[in-house]
């Protein structure tokens, strides 16, 4: 389990929105396409993670520049609160600021985990910018964290898990799992 660091506390309390990006941070970034189909490998630790993000009160969306089934599919499976595939018709951080203005929430508000350069602008602007351990340099200097887990290798589940420790949420489920 992650260490909290104490630098970071005061940002991990605010959240109540986790967004993430899909290639790369959900998966380690690979796309095996073959025939009608295309396949993506996600961790299951992550969607544990997620799973126990939203019984813990968080809503959570995935951000994604390249539409995809198999994405949704995942989503889908997980109850996944908000998906945005937009191609290339807006921006991620447009995405996001018309997610915030519907859902009345804040910047501030927001943890946002990405890998590369496209994620920058959420990075720049989320109350908790995180990168994962093997994203690019440009998002790991505008990360307020960078994890040691790689992207599709549980870099999700590790900030899930930083969140719900300083939110005081994540003890319970330890107990209710144990049980």
């Amino acid at each position: 389990m992650p260490k909290i660091p104490r630098q970071l506390t005061a940002r991990l309390k605010r959240i109540n929105l986790f967004l993430c990006d899909v290639d790369g941070v959900l998966t380690d970034g690979s796309v095996f396409i073959g025939g009608d189909r295309e396949f993506k490998r996600f961790n299951i630790r992550d969607g544990l993670g997620i799973i126990v993000a939203r019984r813990a009160g968080l809503r959570v969306g995935w951000v994604s520049a390249r539409p995809s089934l198999a994405t949704k599919l995942r989503a889908d499976e997980l109850k996944i609160d908000f998906l945005v595939q937009q191609g290339d018709h807006i921006s991620k951080t447009g995405a996001i600021e018309n997610l915030l203005a519907k859902e009345k929430l804040n910047w501030d508000e927001v943890c946002f985990v990405g890998d590369d350069i496209i994620d920058l602008g959420p990075l720049t602007r989320a109350g908790l910018a995180v990168a994962v351990g093997d994203g690019v340099a440009e998002a790991k200097a505008a990360a307020h964290y960078v994890t040691s887990a790689a992207g599709g290798r549980g870099a999700v589940r590790e900030t899930i898990e930083l969140i719900l420790q300083a939110q005081g949420k994540w003890e319970p489920f330890l107990k209710q799992y144990a049980a």
